[in-house]
């Protein structure tokens, strides 16, 4: 049975914990001698109300949480911080955006995808720009706990295949107060590299609120910027090759940096074949980009064509987003390579989207399979990964989630053609935001300013389902899991 109601009690408490966020950019406005400070104190108060009236009224309600109960709760979180964090935008007269356009904002940040509406950064009020980042850098953090700690319990996640290894919660079959020890564990590796991406952006060339502000995004493989050009703006190899090094980072399975620290060895890194899956396709693609390059005489030099390669490949790759020009207008097939890639995206248990890499892993090794059992019928051919064997639920349910990918994917792209976009308009933008990537080609290129409200809020969807791996949101749509 559902407990509908500790469910909205945790998040009356969520709410109101999420109205604290408000203070910091508060602060930075009050300190940069702006009025969008008061916006911001607002804002607290407005989430604060809210969240107070749901929670106080529900605070008995204490029971323990089932997994089913989980996928409710996992949903309204993602949900409900992302629309409630478009109040400081809606509130701000200076924006004047629509709720749309702050919703889309807001769940595009939460959500770490990196698409925006907004233009004219350069210019923009310092409190909303460190909101925006701030935004990434929470949903970063709550995306290593959803993917490591909680998805594994409600049997949706690739992170089956840690099991037998991690320490943790993910050994348990409901949901634990261990869950809070491996969060804080994972807490800490996530503050450690954001802390050292900073100091590394400061010692490349960048100012103090810049190399803060940026070390957000970057960690949560987000892509927000302060700038409209991007990273672009800095015109800096130095900083470029920080974002590399910490983008491939945060790109990889925060479980194994778990193990690495846990064992102070680099063991895990050696012998996780998903990792090295992860960095042989990362420098296939650079070495293809570089190559093509070179032969239409789009680069200068092979200096200038690996430097724009290895930068967009590892942060179109990661799903990241950030730019130093307009890839979409690359020659050739390299824009769509480049999207593709983004299907493909980080580790699972990354901050990165897209599909992850060990269930494309997995994929692979399925259909070579299904090969060797063409010629050797009667052969049992184990499918392994780390040199374990894979559970065949595990493979299962790898083959279901990429069926669910590709129907969600062509529904939503059936959808905004219908409202109008162009063909590669409709399928960079569900690409896009599906795979938590951010920027497009076509008309989303620059950014999704210019596309109808419709839309917008199908790709809203899209972030939400991509992040929560589809199935999480689909699960209740089936009238099966509302029956007792």
């Amino acid at each position: 049975m559902l407990h509908l109601a500790s469910t909205a009690r945790l998040l009356g408490i969520l709410l109101t914990l999420f109205s604290l966020s408000m203070l910091p950019p508060a602060l930075v406005g009050y300190i940069y001698d702006e009025s969008t400070a008061y916006v911001f104190m607002q804002a607290f108060m407005v989430l604060l109300l809210v969240g107070g009236m749901l929670w106080g009224p529900l605070y008995r309600a204490h029971r323990e949480l089932q997994p089913r109960d989980g996928f409710i709760l996992v949903v309204m979180f993602w949900l409900g911080l992302g629309l409630a964090g478009a109040t400081p935008m809606v509130l701000d007269p200076h924006l004047n955006v629509s709720f749309t356009d702050a919703a889309f904002e807001s769940m595009s940040g939460l959500t770490t995808t990196g698409a925006t509406v907004l233009t004219g950064l350069d210019d923009m009020p310092k409190a909303l720009l460190w909101y925006r980042q701030q935004l990434q850098w929470m949903g970063g953090m709550g995306i290593i706990v959803l993917a490591v700690a909680i998805l594994p319990l409600l049997g949706v996640g690739g992170m089956q295949l840690f099991k037998a290894e991690t320490p943790g919660p993910i050994r348990d079959n409901k949901l634990t107060p261990r869950i809070a020890e491996t969060a804080r564990n994972l807490w800490y590796i996530y503050l450690g590299l954001t802390v050292a991406c900073a100091v590394a952006y400061w010692v490349a060339g960048m100012e103090v609120f810049d190399a803060i502000a940026h070390s957000f995004t970057t960690v949560a493989i987000g892509g927000f910027s302060t700038y409209d050009a991007s990273l672009g703006h800095f015109d800096s190899a130095a900083i470029e090759g920080v974002a590399i090094v910490f983008m491939l980072i945060a790109g990889m399975n925060f479980a194994v940096h778990f193990l690495a620290l846990h064992r102070a060895s680099v063991a895990p890194y050696r012998r996780d074949e998903e990792l090295r899956t992860y960095l042989i396709l990362m420098a296939s693609a650079v070495a293809v980009v570089v190559a093509y390059m070179l032969v239409t005489g789009f680069a200068a030099d092979g200096a200038d064509a690996f430097r724009r390669a290895a930068f967009h490949v590892v942060s179109i790759g990661t799903t990241t987003g950030y730019a130093t020009d307009d890839f979409y207008l690359w020659p050739g097939f390299l824009p769509v390579l480049l999207i593709f890639l983004s299907f493909v995206g980080g580790c699972t248990g990354s901050t990165g989207g897209g599909i992850k890499v060990v269930r494309v892993l997995l994929l692979m090794k399925q259909g070579m399979r299904e090969v060797k059992r063409l010629i050797h019928p009667h052969a049992r051919i184990a499918v392994k990964v780390n040199g374990k064997e894979a559970p065949d639920r595990v493979v299962q349910a790898v083959w279901g989630f990429l069926a669910a990918y590709v129907m969600v994917f062509v529904v939503m792209m059936l959808a905004v053609m219908a409202s109008g976009l162009d063909q590669v308009t409709a399928f960079s933008a569900v690409a896009a935001t599906l795979n938590n990537l951010g920027p497009g080609l076509g008309e989303v290129g620059p950014n999704f300013q210019s596309i109808n409200d419709f839309s917008k809020w199908v790709l809203i969807l899209a972030m939400l389902m991509g992040r929560l791996e589809i199935f999480t949101v689909l699960v209740l749509l089936s009238p099966a899991f509302w029956q007792r």
